[in-house]
């Protein structure tokens, strides 16, 4: 008996696989991304019946092909790691779609346990399972759970642990006869071709066995993975196994009129439907509100309303209560300035402390609890009702044009809270060209700091129309790089495979769960760096330095732009801490107002140059940790680059019109 478990959760997405994982592991937990990979990586520990127990929660997929990191990193973890048990947690209302997996799963020949999640909600739909005839069938344990509650996860371990416990090694196969399965009923062609494959695969000792099922492997190669095929082709070497195998998919290609890959997924999809239909009863017929709710909610028309609805009334409510919350907070804060400079400190220290290294923590601070913490919260709520797949679903062919798809909009939104966890947020996405353009598109959406810069100018000054015109161009600007972007980055997008779940009352904890989650990533990244940026600044102020910058920045600032002087400085510095450039201009002007430093010219200019250069080093920092250093440096030199070329051609329109 092993002192250590390993557990990995598997299942599609929105099944409540990491509302299980996050019950177990509580703050246990160490999130990070897999080897070579961006796609998230959650681990945690805990302790059972005196053992410990290690659970990785593998990415959500929806099939064990090759079109997403996500699924080459599950059925990779689950191959050449080997955990224990596999635990597959599965959607009790939706039995048959999520079957789809399972049977991929148990083609691989690993331990397992099936978690039959949510059935409260299947019984609110009248939906009933029998979990003795459905492990009958699929011959594994199956343990009713409703895992935002907690019911059913001491039973689910304890099983989990007899399973692993009884587990035996997979003794060398010799031969295989996919006869012997009393589940996985194929077609009589494809057993036929299963069979041979397999053969010539033993026959050949390709040393891909050592990892997967031949079973497994021979459906895959029939449904001409490409992955599979590359690895069968490097340990084949020389040998004649492609080449046999090959010949024997092209006969049996001849039989049909469809691509294989189709005929086994439809196979596939034939005993799930059997598996469902035997193990599942109509209790009762119940008024389906979820189709209600969609008649609205996804219509072609009153479908973009209503979004447009939800998104206003929710970011209009997270702007109002932050700006209210934010002022609290800077009054709370403000209070203790006086014991910092009735301090018997020095007083060029004193400013170093208060406005350096006190002030960095109370700028993060104003910013994440009044803005971006109401703002995770309606994202987690959104997430957690269903509704938040109705709008990636939405907007899917409006991004398609980008090279994204509708999942894409959803760190892209979360820009207008906060650059950094928009592009951290950009992980949940499949491939590398798509986290790479859809972080673009997030450090380009004005964030709540530049949101205020451009209503403190524009807005008080020139008028609330003028605002919004500096908005609606941003939004020509971030969609047009995406555009070039997509075009220039090798590779194509791939189409939106994504489960809309049906609608439900989203749970405090697992909310709340998920709202500290990524809080802490922000928290995490962001904070050390606008407190040591903030520190760098005042320093660089107290000694005197910024007139050798000016002398620098003037050709540009002064001749191409048209800005004052002193607006080189603030656009630098601005990297460091963006939420108080205005603060910073108004400062080192000796000014009160705006309008004392900058004329309606170059406040339309100073605001597109804002909107537009990267947002702050903390942006940096997330993008580094996403996409790499070499594409952050890409991405921050065009948008410097931009800006200045934007906001330069911009100043020169208006000269010419002034004229």
């Amino acid at each position: 008996m092993k002192d250590e478990i390993v557990i990995a959760l598997a299942g599609n997405a929105n099944v409540g696989k990491s509302v299980i994982f996050n019950h177990l592991t509580g703050l246990n937990q160490v999130i990070g991304n897999w080897p070579g990979k961006t796609v998230e990586k959650a681990e945690g520990i805990l302790k059972f019946k005196g053992r410990t127990v290690r659970i990785i929660d593998l990415p959500g997929i929806y099939s064990l092909s090759a079109y997403s990191q996500e699924e080459i990193v599950s059925r990779e973890f689950i191959a050449f790691e080997k955990p224990d048990v596999v635990i597959n947690v599965v959607d009790a209302s939706n039995l048959e779609r999520n079957l789809f997996l399972t049977i991929q799963l148990l083609e691989l020949h690993v331990p397992m346990v099936l978690a039959l999640n949510q059935i409260d909600f299947a019984r609110n739909k009248g939906i009933e399972i029998d979990a003795k005839k459905l492990s009958e069938m699929l011959g594994i344990p199956v343990v009713k759970t409703v895992a935002t509650r907690g019911k059913g996860l001491d039973a689910l371990l304890s099983t989990t642990l007899e399973v692993a416990d009884s587990a035996k090694n997979a003794a060398d196969m010799g031969t295989y006869d996919i006869g012997q399965e009393k589940l996985l009923k194929y077609r009589k062609e494809i057993n036929d071709a299963v069979n041979k494959i397999c053969n010539i695969l033993f026959r050949q000792n390709i040393d891909v066995l050592k990892s997967y099922h031949p079973l497994w492997l021979s459906l895959k190669l029939i449904e001409q993975d490409k992955y599979v095929e590359e690895k069968i082709k490097r340990d084949a070497g020389k040998n004649r196994a492609y080449m046999e195998i090959q010949t024997e998919i092209t006969t049996l290609q001849k039989k049909f009129d469809q691509p294989l890959s189709t005929i086994v997924t439809s196979d596939r999809y034939r005993i799930a439907s059997h598996i469902a239909e035997y193990s599942t009863k109509r209790i009762s017929k119940k008024a389906v509100f979820n189709d209600l709710i969609d008649n609205v909610a996804m219509h072609k028309l009153w479908g973009y309303v209503f979004m447009a609805f939800i998104i206003f009334l929710s970011f209009y409510g997270i702007l109002k209560f932050g700006e209210y919350f934010s002022g609290v907070l800077s009054d709370f804060f403000e209070r203790f300035k006086p014991l910092v400079y009735n301090a018997n400190i020095s007083g060029m220290y004193k400013d170093i402390l208060w406005n350096g290294i006190i002030e960095g923590f109370i700028s993060a601070v104003t910013i994440v609890l009044p803005y971006i913490l109401p703002f995770y919260i309606f994202l987690a709520i959104l997430e957690n009702s269903g509704y938040l797949a109705r709008i990636a679903f939405l907007m899917d062919k409006v991004m398609h044009k980008v090279g994204l798809h509708g999942k894409a909009l959803i760190p892209v939104l979360m820009g207008f809270g906060c650059n950094v966890p928009a592009v951290l947020g950009t992980k949940i996405l499949e491939t590398d060209r798509e986290i790479f353009i859809a972080s673009f598109m997030s450090t380009l959406v004005p964030c709540s700091a530049r949101l205020v810069i451009i209503l403190g100018t524009i807005g008080v000054f020139m008028g609330p129309q003028y605002a919004l015109l500096v908005f609606a161009l941003d939004v020509l600007i971030v969609y047009t790089a995406a555009f070039f972007a997509d075009k220039m980055v090798p590779g194509k997008a791939y189409d939106l495979i994504m489960e809309l779940p049906d609608y439900r009352m989203p749970a405090l904890k697992p909310t709340l769960k998920q709202t500290w989650f990524r809080i802490k990533d922000f928290l995490y990244v962001a904070l050390p760096i606008i407190v040591t940026g903030s520190l760098a600044l005042e320093i660089l102020k107290a000694l005197n330095v910024f007139k050798y910058i000016t002398a620098l920045t003037d050709p540009v600032v002064e001749g191409w732009l048209g800005l004052p002087s002193v607006a080189g400085i603030v656009l630098i510095f601005g990297l460091l801490r963006k939420e108080l450039t205005l603060i910073m201009l108004l400062a080192l002007s000796g000014a009160t107002s705006a309008a004392a430093v900058l004329t309606p010219q170059q406040m339309l200019v100073f605001g597109i140059i804002t909107m537009i250069y990267i947002p702050c080093i903390a942006t940096i920092a997330a993008l580094k940790k996403t996409v790499g250093w070499m594409k952050t440096i890409l991405i921050v030199f065009i948008e410097i680059f931009g800006a200045i070329l934007i906001g330069g051609i911009l100043n020169q329109i208006l000269n010419l019109i002034s004229v």
